[in-house]
């Protein structure tokens, strides 16, 4: 599905998405990745929702998001609270919803000039 957003400014905007991949700003990606309005986090390591781990938490956490939203892929799976402890533990709220869904939510979030991160599975 292709979106079509306008934005000032210059901040990443989800622009399309589908089986296998999500284009941010027009850049198409085929792996796992974390959109936020000033920067993109390519080497988010999980290749699926399967093989989620608190690690991943972690880094979200560090990037000091004030919401999440976790896009589990094709369905909406959630992860068990203790992979997300830091998250909580930070104060960071989290909204888990398939890819899709937390592609559109982003771009919503990200032009209300919210400090959301929008951690997207590949469905």
């Amino acid at each position: 599905m292709k979106l079509h957003l306008a934005t000032a400014g210059g901040q990443n905007i989800v622009t399309g998405y589908g089986k296998g991949f999500i284009s941010v700003n027009g850049v198409r990606y085929q792996h796992s990745l974390i959109v936020m309005p000033e920067r993109a986090v390519e080497t988010w390591q999980p290749a699926d929702f399967s093989v989620l781990g608190a690690a991943d938490f972690e880094l979200i956490a560090g990037l000091k998001p004030e919401i999440v939203l976790l896009g589990t892929g094709s369905a909406l799976r959630f992860p068990h609270p203790s992979l997300s402890r830091a998250l909580t533990d930070a104060r960071i709220g989290m909204e888990v919803m398939d890819t899709g869904a937390a592609c559109r939510t982003y771009n919503v979030l990200a032009a209300e000039g919210r400090q959301v991160a929008a951690a997207l599975l590949i469905a």
